[in-house]
Formats: structure tokens, C-alpha cells, sequence
């Protein structure tokens, strides 16, 4: 049920006035969030913001992944809807309308629309946008009662405590997996990945299963796209998807990682001063051997902020 008024007089914040109320049946709203997704996974791109033009509408993006960086062009209109994420916040619910002021250079954004041929244009009809802190590292405690973990910042060198929701995804690479992704970033012959196709769905995609082995399958990906709303939108010699790779993993908990972990983390910014804990939105541990590979590697370029139990799309139901 959505309603919408005016609340009471008396202050009490427990009644309202209505002045419309819309029902909906529970598989009815159920099939419109998946088919919101859908529409992410065939249609969005996602990427980090390197330039934004507001007087031709226009902001450039960085798509990368397990690969070379792809700029995408994405054009706004007065119609385009514009959300970001709240500070501190890992929900789209919580997204709120925003102007395209609001975005920055570093912002990680998702866009869904209309690709021109090459995938290297996109008339945006609706933006999500958010600044996120990237963290990779080694864990150097782990406290279940807080859920929390302390992580050695490889790049900042400072110790972060990181909190583990239970909206962050949590994922825990096989170490065969961990090496393919590894010899792909240091380019190396026979690590050639899965070539997702112009809409960002792979040709052939690895079956990882719940061990991360896997033989050779056709991807019925454009038929049914996964659940979550990837960070792909790669072109025809892209990247894999890694979101869509780390989708068929099962759930991590507290109780997989053990002192000594590599991870890599996309968390809530937290404060300028780097005071008090942040919060994961996407952990992902067993990438020693990327680190190794790539020490510089930054988290975004691997992991989607996006991939949350509640996902752009499931969103929009609230927000109409």
C-alpha cells in the first residue's frame, strides 16, 4: 500500500490525512521489481564519474573492470531521474532525488537507457549516483559480537574498522577463480576471460557453481538476467562481468573470514576525518592473489556498490 497526505495536526507522526491511496497485490509488485532489474542488467551501465559537463548535459563515466577502462558518455534531460544514495546509507530506499550539481568526479554512478551502437553513448533515463570509500587490505581482527572486522588499508596504510550489515553482500573467491581474475589483470596468456556481448550479457560464461569450477556453458543471460543489477555494460571485447561472476558464489559470513584475509571492500564513505567505523556494502575475501597481481587495484573497478538486497529498480515502487 502507498499512501500519500498530510499529516495530523496534533503532531503525534502516528496519522495522516490521505489523499490517495494505491494498493497493490504482493506478486504484482514482486513482478515489477524483477522486471526493473531486467531492465538494469539489458540496459544500464555503470562506472565511475570522471568528468561532468553540466552545460551539454553530458558526464563521462569510466567503465572498467578485469580489463582496459571504456569511457561512456552519459546524457542527461530534464527528464532524467536523477537519486543519490544517502550518506552513511547502503539502500536504494533510502536514494533521494538529487541535482546533477550533486555528482563529482570519483562518484561511482549507474545509469540505465538507450546505448547507441558501440555501447559508448547512453540518453539516460534514470541515475543513481553515490560516493563510496574502496578498501583492500588484509583483516587484522574480527569481532562477531559487533560484527565488525579492522582492516590494514594497503593503499592508505591506515587500520579501518569495517561494519558487516545485514544488507552487505559478502562473498569469499575460490583461489581458482582468484588466479583467472589475477593473470587477467597482469594480461597474461590464458587468462582471457568471458566475452560479454554489446548489452553486457556474456557469450559464454563460466558455470562456477558453488566451488567456482566450472565448464564452458551458452549464456542464456539475455533471457534471464540475474537478479542483481551488475556493474557491466561492457562492449563486445569488454571485460567479464564480474558482478554477474561473483552472483553465482554463495553468501559470506563473519565466520568464513579468519585474521589474515585479503579483502576488498566498496564501503559507505564514512567521515573526511576517517573517524569511526564505515559500512559494507560489497566484501569480497580470496584475493591474495590479486593484490599480488594488481597491489594498486582499486575496489570499485572489481566490485559493484549496487548489488543490494534492495537493488536500483525495487526502489521505484516507493518513490512513485
Amino acid at each position: 500500500m502507498l499512501v500519500r497526505g498530510q499529516a495530523s495536526t496534533n503532531g503525534d507522526g502516528h496519522t495522516i490525512t490521505a489523499l490517495s491511496v494505491i494498493v497493490m497485490k504482493q506478486a504484482d509488485v514482486a513482478a515489477k521489481q524483477q522486471h526493473d532489474r531486467d531492465d538494469w542488467q539489458k540496459r544500464g551501465v555503470g562506472g565511475l564519474v570522471t568528468n561532468v559537463d553540466t552545460v551539454t548535459g553530458t558526464i563521462t563515466i569510466s567503465s572498467s573492470g578485469i580489463g582496459a577502462n571504456r569511457n561512456i558518455a552519459v546524457h542527461i534531460t530534464k527528464d532524467t531521474i536523477l537519486r543519490r544514495y544517502a550518506s552513511g546509507s547502503v539502500k536504494f530506499d533510502n536514494a533521494k532525488p538529487a541535482p546533477v550539481n550533486d555528482i563529482k568526479a570519483g562518484d561511482q554512478l549507474r545509469a540505465r537507457g538507450t546505448r547507441n551502437p558501440d555501447g559508448s553513448e547512453v540518453s539516460a533515463e534514470e541515475i543513481v549516483s553515490g560516493a563510496f570509500r574502496n578498501i583492500a587490505g588484509t583483516i587484522k581482527a574480527i569481532d562477531p559480537a559487533s560484527n565488525t572486522i579492522t582492516v590494514q588499508d594497503a593503499i592508505s596504510k591506515n587500520a579501518v574498522v569495517v561494519k558487516v550489515s545485514p544488507d552487505s553482500q559478502m562473498k569469499k573467491l575460490p583461489p581458482e577463480m582468484a588466479q583467472r581474475i589475477a593473470m587477467q589483470l597482469k594480461g597474461t596468456p590464458g587468462g582471457k576471460g568471458d566475452q560479454p556481448g554489446a548489452n553486457g550479457q556474456s557469450v559464454k560464461e563460466k558455470d562456477q557453481g558453488g566451488a567456482g569450477a566450472g565448464r564452458a556453458r551458452t549464456s542464456k543471460a539475455a533471457e534471464s538476467p540475474a537478479a542483481s543489477v551488475p556493474g557491466g555494460g561492457q562492449g563486445a571485447n569488454g571485460p567479464p562481468d564480474m558482478q554477474r561472476m561473483l552472483s553465482r558464489l554463495p553468501n559470506s559470513t563473519l565466520a568464513d573470514l579468519q585474521k589474515g584475509d585479503a579483502v576488498m571492500i566498496v564501503s559507505t564513505e564514512g567521515t573526511d576525518s576517517g573517524a569511526g567505523a564505515v559500512t559494507a556494502i560489497t566484501l569480497l575475501a580470496g584475493v591474495d592473489a590479486i593484490l599480488t597481481a594488481s597491489p594498486s587495484q582499486s575496489a570499485s573497478t572489481l566490485l559493484s556498490p549496487w548489488s543490494l538486497s534492495t537493488s536500483p529498480g525495487e526502489g521505484e515502487a516507493g518513490q512513485q
